[in-house]
């Protein structure tokens, strides 16, 4: 498992000071852009901790993976097998399938990482201003596929070394879906569920953002003087 290792960012990325914003006076040289990397930071950080402990997929009801249709998902049309019915073996086909998604996120957490430090940010104060899930929402749109491209060699990975047997059958059983083809379906649903988790913590940091104990969001976020 890939830890990540929470760190300041520290910079003059921004041309608005915290000096502007009630209750930072005592935070000089940060910039909106400050904050708004740091609450990326410590968003993706939370949620990958979270998603890369053996479960975090399955056990979390946020971003827990759903089967394919062509793999006895939602919708009785979408069955191709007998073999696909049994609700004992659909849950063991899904837990195998989370697990499989933790191999892929292990490869999306650095790059959200890096994504978070190197990111221009041309309006801080608007994404300050925007609502629970702003920066998320504009970091994805940013990074665009990169998580689902990076995440299919991991996946695939993860699908042969817990495969029991249990994803070989239903991929035989199965219509119009092969490995590959699984592979690519569980990344991007790997990649709903990443961001998802992100813009959740996001939205707990603005509403409670004195739980961070970090004084930059508690400046901007919050509503005391620091």
């Amino acid at each position: 498992m890939h830890m990540i290792n929470r760190r300041r960012l520290i910079g003059a990325g921004g041309a608005l000071t915290l000096l502007a914003v009630p209750g930072c006076a005592s935070l000089p040289g940060f910039s909106l852009t400050d904050a708004i990397r740091r609450l990326l930071t410590i968003s993706s950080q939370s949620a990958f901790a979270a998603l890369l402990q053996p479960g975090g997929f399955y056990d979390s009801q946020l971003a827990r993976i759903d089967l394919p249709r062509e793999l006895g998902g939602s919708g009785a049309g979408s069955i191709a097998s007998a073999i696909l019915q049994s609700g004992a073996f659909r849950r063991s086909l899904q837990k195998q399938v989370n697990r499989a998604a933790e191999k892929g996120a292990e490869r999306a957490a650095p790059l959200v990482a890096d994504a978070v430090r190197n990111i221009g940010i041309a309006d801080a104060a608007a994404l300050v201003r925007g609502g629970p899930e702003a920066a998320t929402a504009y970091l994805r749109q940013n990074m665009g596929r990169a998580l689902v491209d990076a995440m299919v060699p991991g996946i695939g990975e993860g699908l042969r070394l817990f495969d029991d047997g249990i994803i070989s059958r239903a991929l035989g059983a199965a219509t119009g879906i092969d490995f590959a083809g699984l592979a690519s379906d569980i990344s991007q649903r790997a990649d709903d569920a990443i961001w998802k988790a992100i813009g959740a913590e996001e939205a707990n940091i603005r509403a409670n953002p004195r739980s961070t104990n970090d004084p930059l969001l508690i400046g901007v976020f919050g509503t005391g003087v620091l």
